[in-house]
Formats: structure tokens, C-alpha cells, sequence
């Protein structure tokens, strides 16, 4: 009897500190987690006013979506927040603490129709805020009725791990090691953060995932120019004779205002543009009940 009681605490013991800790235990990661060598970055207490305060900035365009050569009419959605993240694991931490820093996170939407079916695109990066290293996470996702596609980078010291997965022959599952150059994603939270950051001058730049995805092109860093003119930012690609226009607010915090594309195919020059709607400042993840939907109404979204 007393050998049965005895084991059966200890397997009390072992249960319960199994199911406690493991949890608990899964996101721990080793106090040294990154070596940036970045240099840090100084944030204003207007900066941390406006970003730590605990809610989200939503914004809305209305999307003029160049696909399979034609126009297409649409929304896209920016949606920016801070977050504590874990580096080593690259997600975002449930219980933030020493092995957590701050990111800014970007998750871009597009959704637009193309015929009968529709398109569903997202994008999100994830930048640290108080060092200027390029961002520990990008991944992409495409929906739409023939199939989808999904791609990340990953920041592992100084290379970029390279995952894709896409229902098209040759796509299918890929992954390789890219050379630490800018991404386009970036841009987007640079802006955000410090628009003095941004590359300027030529330099190599890996694409938009959301680009390389939809135009089946080569994962890899191509040719660019960067060129900040006041509060607009433009990049041009020669060997995609691609270009991408940025307009922000020229004053902190630099709201995105609007943004054209212009590509080149068989000798057609095909433009996507999107131009805000409405921005709203909330905690858009406590807003999920059906008498929310509201605020939709508020971005202008159907």
C-alpha cells in the first residue's frame, strides 16, 4: 500500500510538473539570444507615446491592383504595432521578459478580385525598435481559388534563411541561404521607425515577397536605386524595370499615404496604386464581437 501511494505522487509529481513547466519552458531561449552589432536607435518620448500605448494603427486604401493585365479594384490594409518578440524562436513572446525584445510589426493585406474568384495577400515584417537591424521575420501568404503560397525569411546572424512553399511546379517546397542585403519589406516599417534609415544610392535589395510570389521570380537580391525626396520614397529595380513610389506624412509618425507600383510586361506598363481611405488608432484584437464590426464601417471596409 505504501509502495502505491508513493508512486502515485511521484507520478502526481511528474505529471504536474510536466504540464506546468513544459509551457512555460518552451519559449525560454539563452540570455546572450542575438549578437546585433547594429547600432542602437534612440526613441523619442513622442515615439513611445504614440507606439507603446498599447493599441494597434489601422489603416485602409482603396487598392487599384494590376493582375493578368488588367486593373482590379480592392483594399488593402496596414496594420501596425509594437510587440515583444523572441529572437532566437522569432515569434511573438506570451510572457515578455528578458529574453523578449520590442519589434515593430507590419501586417499588410490586400484583397481584390481577379473574375470569379478572388485574391487574398498578406504580408508581415517583424523590425526590432531599438537597434537598427533588419527585421528577425518576413513571411508572406497568397490565397486565391487555384491554390496558395507561403515564404518567409529569417534573420540568422548574418544570413537570411529562405523558406517557400507554393503549388506550382518547381516551387513546390524550397529553401536556401541568402546574402544579407536590405529587403523591400523593410521599407515599409523603416519609414515608420526613421525615414533617415532608408538605402539610398544603388545598392542590392531583395524584393518584396508579395512580388517575387506573384511573378515567379528568383529569390535573391537584385540591382537597385533608392531616393528619398522629402516625404517620398522611391525605389527603382533595372533588371525587373520595376519601381516602387512611397508617399508618408513628412512629420512624425510618418503615416503611410499612399504607394504606386509600375512594371513592365510584354512591352505593357501596368501601374497598382492605393491611396488612404481612413486611420484609426485601437486593440483591434479585443474588437471581435459582431457589434465590432462597426469599425469596419469607420475604415471603409466592406
Amino acid at each position: 500500500m505504501h509502495r502505491f501511494i508513493l508512486g502515485l505522487l511521484m507520478s502526481l509529481l511528474i505529471c504536474t510538473s510536466a504540464c506546468v513547466d513544459a509551457p512555460q519552458n518552451q519559449n525560454k531561449v539563452a540570455p546572450e539570444q542575438v549578437n546585433y552589432n547594429e547600432p542602437s536607435r534612440t526613441l523619442t518620448k513622442a515615439f513611445k507615446k504614440y507606439w507603446f500605448a498599447g493599441d494597434a494603427e489601422i489603416s485602409s486604401f482603396i487598392l487599384t491592383q494590376s493582375r493578368y493585365g488588367e486593373l482590379r479594384s480592392g483594399d488593402a490594409v496596414l496594420i501596425y504595432v509594437t510587440e515583444d518578440f523572441l529572437p532566437n524562436i522569432q515569434v511573438k513572446a506570451n510572457n515578455p521578459g528578458e529574453n523578449s525584445i520590442k519589434v515593430l510589426k507590419l501586417n499588410a493585406t490586400k484583397n481584390f478580385n481577379t473574375g470569379i474568384y478572388p485574391y487574398s495577400i498578406m504580408q508581415s515584417t517583424f523590425q526590432p525598435v531599438y537597434s537598427k537591424s533588419q527585421p528577425l521575420k518576413i513571411s508572406a501568404s497568397i490565397q486565391e481559388w487555384c491554390g496558395h503560397v507561403y515564404a518567409q525569411i529569417n534573420k540568422k546572424g548574418n544570413t537570411l534563411k529562405y523558406t517557400g512553399h507554393s503549388y506550382f511546379e518547381g516551387e513546390a517546397d524550397t529553401s536556401k541561404d541568402l546574402l544579407q542585403y536590405p529587403t523591400e519589406n523593410e521599407i515599409w516599417t523603416t519609414i515608420r521607425l526613421n525615414p533617415k534609415e532608408l538605402p539610398q544610392g544603388n545598392f542590392k535589395m531583395i524584393p518584396a515577397l508579395e512580388y517575387l510570389s506573384l511573378k515567379h521570380k528568383n529569390n535573391q537580391a537584385y540591382n537597385a536605386n533608392g531616393e528619398l525626396i522629402n516625404n517620398e520614397y522611391r525605389l527603382f529595380y533595372p533588371e525587373l524595370n520595376r519601381k516602387l513610389i512611397i508617399t508618408f506624412n513628412s512629420k512624425f509618425p510618418y503615416e503611410i499615404l499612399k504607394w504606386e507600383e509600375h512594371f513592365q510586361s510584354d512591352q505593357e506598363q501596368f501601374i497598382t496604386k492605393a491611396v488612404k481611405k481612413k486611420t484609426i488608432k485601437s486593440p483591434y484584437w479585443q474588437k471581435n464581437k459582431n457589434k465590432d464590426s462597426i469599425w469596419r464601417k469607420t475604415l471603409q471596409l466592406k
